[in-house]
């Protein structure tokens, strides 16, 4: 199941690599972006035939399309447009807007800031909506409120507040490299024909007839710090539109979690029970969880030390051993070896060339 991401695919529309995948697309998405085309007068068998659509089955009730179809279908138009909204609001949004608060977003420290960002800065995009995120008890809820009709007289309602939902929910996973489990879902209008298909859009309780859209999910990951940085913004800016295909399939939270500890308080990196205890959990448990998520305690803590001993070599002057002790290691020779398996270079090395620039 697909919906278009909003983000700007700065290098410009690539053929997705792979064509098979079930059919669980509903045509009724592909007629929203048809009425944008005969709106503005442009011709969209070029995207059509770009996604493999043959105009017949458009009008067909019960007809599904592939993710792949829908991002080709979704890639072209965008370029054709010149509208990364598909017609939603009341003025295009140029090539690169969305790209443009993806970046406001990025510097942020965790994820709450980054989406409140993201929110707040929307308005600048448009004032047909109005993004919040608010904490109501143990639960963070992002909401659409509606300040006009949603394409011509609202035609476009449902494409639009299910797209920014899916686009703003795959942008949180992408910024913590987590999945982020919804507890629930809301829309503002009735259950459509289709309703079937926002199972696979929205994991979790999806509630029809509500006073607004909104996603709701535990408030405890806005405190997960951004996983992403400006390198890996731009390389997922050159090809943006699969993020909302590939749901994310690990939980995170314990691996975010324990990096976290690591980092604010070096002394964990000595053991894992009392690890363990501030996340109130077993050690066995812990190391079971942490594996069912592609992980492990020595890696992660692999991953602090060497973060806290780059930072230790490139802003100061300490000496090694005083670097070594920081970065949790009791001896100057031990930690040597193992910036050297890191990195390839001895922490000298390192320094002399992050410093001189190379």
């Amino acid at each position: 199941m697909y919906t278009p991401t909003l983000f700007s695919l700065s290098a410009g529309p690539r053929p997705p690599p792979r064509r098979g995948g079930a059919a669980a697309t509903p045509m009724a998405f592909v007629r929203a972006i048809m009425q944008v085309y005969a709106q503005r007068g442009v011709d969209p068998g070029a995207a059509l035939q770009a996604a493999q659509i043959a105009p017949e089955q458009v009008n067909q009730e019960d007809a599904r399309i592939t993710a792949w179809q829908m991002e080709a279908l979704c890639g072209a138009a965008m370029h054709e447009l010149d509208d990364e909204a598909l017609g939603w609001f009341e003025r295009r949004l140029p090539w690169g807007s969305y790209g443009m608060l993806a970046r406001a977003s990025i510097s942020a420290p965790h994820l709450g800031l980054a989406l409140a960002r993201w929110c707040r800065h929307h308005g600048l995009l448009t004032d047909a909506i109005t993004l919040s995120l608010n904490e109501d008890g143990d639960r963070a809820a992002i909401t659409i409120i509606e300040h006009r009709p949603l394409g011509l007289e609202g035609s476009l309602r449902e494409f639009c507040l299910v797209s920014v939902l899916r686009n703003i929910h795959g942008l949180a996973c992408w910024f913590v490299d987590s999945h982020l489990p919804l507890l629930a879902t809301e829309f503002p209008f009735d259950a459509p024909t289709h309703a079937a298909t926002y199972a696979l859009l929205f994991p979790g309780q999806a509630r029809f007839g509500a006073a607004q859209a909104a996603i709701y999910f535990d408030k405890n990951y806005l405190a997960l710090p951004l996983a992403r940085d400006e390198a890996a913004l731009r390389q997922m800016l050159q090809r943006a539109l699969p993020l909302t295909v590939r749901q994310y399939r690990h939980e995170r939270l314990v691996s975010a979690r324990v990096r976290q500890l690591l980092a604010d308080e070096p002394t964990m990196l000595h053991g894992a029970t009392l690890l363990a205890e501030r996340l109130n959990l077993s050690p066995r448990t812990l190391h079971r969880r942490l594996q069912q998520e592609g992980s492990s305690l020595q890696q992660l803590k692999d991953e602090v030390r060497l973060g806290l001993a780059k930072q230790q070599l490139r802003h100061t002057s300490r000496p090694i051993k005083l670097v070594a002790l920081a970065a949790g290691y009791a001896n100057e020779k031990s930690f040597i070896r193992a910036f050297r398996g890191w990195t390839g270079l001895a922490p000298a090395q390192w320094r002399a060339q992050s410093r001189s620039g190379g």
